[in-house]
């Protein structure tokens, strides 16, 4: 029973922002010209917490008609509890998809709240490991002329010093060798570079395209197959480059999904999204997991989302620092970090997740409830 002074959830609210991108994006399978954030607020004993997610503008709805009836006027401290409320209510509904980022979104919020109760920075509260955070930049779409992708990347080197960059292909295989060519070309021998394909290519494809890649150091293919097939990111782990590693789990939704890929030896580095794949509690199960697997973690795009539990995860490498999410968080949010030296950290002055929603900056980007 929660003590009568407890406070109870006495507000569940959503909504959505769809925000043009500064120039048009796509990926090996994907093309973009908006994104949409959708914000979700927790209110209880006079505090509001603050979660979000990137996805369709119906997680918003899904937030308010089914999740919201699962937490008002239940107690917000035990949100191991309320996270298994959530995955119950969406049950029927299936737990991946549309109602993991919904979920994620509510979950971020409910450990942002309890963080702001006591007035406690949310990495103290989630007990940090570490005192900042790595991050990569992340971009080089492939709808950027050749300027566009050398003076993004080389900006991530040389202004904000990251350590690595990461570049997407796929779009036109024959075209990657030389596109890479110039990514290197603009960050100089010493930073890393990383290769994003989203699943484009078939094996053979992609064993073709990492072979090539090998020439210019690339470090890191990430989905060269779907990161459904497994047997494929098996087998470009055994017969890809030496020292390439081969990266997935941006669509981790589950913990079984994450223990699918570790299982099945099918990554040399687990990328998790904790606004996909359950929130902080849900990142953090996986992080645990990767640990016992002894596979490295990645934290996939939303920076400013994942700082704390980043601070807080075990066996986490690195951050991504992805261009569009960046831009999103520092036109929207006040504390949304800054790189220095090629790491964030969080402000130990602020409670919680230390961000502040400019509602009035995105009211001209709010979808129609």
């Amino acid at each position: 029973m929660r003590a009568a002074a407890d406070p109870a959830i006495a507000a569940v609210r959503a909504r959505a922002y769809t925000i043009p991108t500064d120039a048009p994006e796509a990926d090996g399978s994907f093309r973009w010209t908006s994104t949409t954030l959708v914000l979700v607020e927790v209110e209880a004993g006079g505090a509001t917490g603050l979660g979000y997610t990137y996805a369709d503008a119906a997680a918003a709805t899904l937030v308010r008609d089914a999740l919201a009836d699962a937490l008002l006027q239940q107690d917000p401290w035990p949100t191991g509890e309320l996270w298994l409320r959530m995955q119950q209510r969406v049950r029927n509904l299936g737990r991946e998809g549309l109602a993991a980022t919904a979920i994620s979104a509510v979950d971020c919020a409910l450990w942002d709240l309890k963080a702001r109760l006591l007035g406690v920075p949310l990495a103290r509260l989630l007990g940090a490991v570490r005192q900042r955070v790595p991050i990569y930049g992340s971009g080089g779409f492939t709808s950027y002329d050749e300027a566009q992708l050398r003076g993004q990347l080389a900006g991530w080197v040389h202004r904000d010093g990251c350590r690595w960059v990461k570049m997407k292909a796929g779009s036109a295989p024959a075209e990657d060798p030389r596109r890479v060519h110039h990514a290197r070309d603009a960050i100089g021998a010493q930073a890393g570079l990383f290769v994003d394909a989203n699943g484009a290519l078939d094996a053979r494809q992609a064993l073709r395209c990492a072979e090539a890649f090998a020439r210019e150091d690339v470090g890191w293919f990430e989905e060269p197959v779907s990161s459904d097939d497994l047997a494929g990111l098996r087998l470009l782990r055994a017969r890809g480059p030496a020292g390439m590693e081969i990266a997935a789990g941006e669509y981790v939704y589950t913990l079984d999904d994450a223990r699918r890929l570790l299982e099945a030896g099918a990554v040399d580095v687990l990328q998790a999204d904790v606004s996909r794949c359950g929130g902080i509690t849900g990142f953090l199960r996986i992080a645990a997991l990767a640990q016992a697997f002894h596979v490295p973690l990645s934290g996939h795009c939303a920076p400013a989302l994942h700082l704390h539990a980043a601070l807080a995860a075990p066996g986490l490498r690195h951050l991504e620092w992805f261009h569009d999410h960046v831009r999103i968080e520092a036109m929207l949010f006040d504390g949304a970090p800054h790189p220095e030296a090629g790491f964030i950290a969080a402000d130990p002055a602020c409670p919680g997740c230390g961000l502040v929603f400019r509602q009035r900056d995105a009211e001209r980007y709010a979808v129609a409830a």
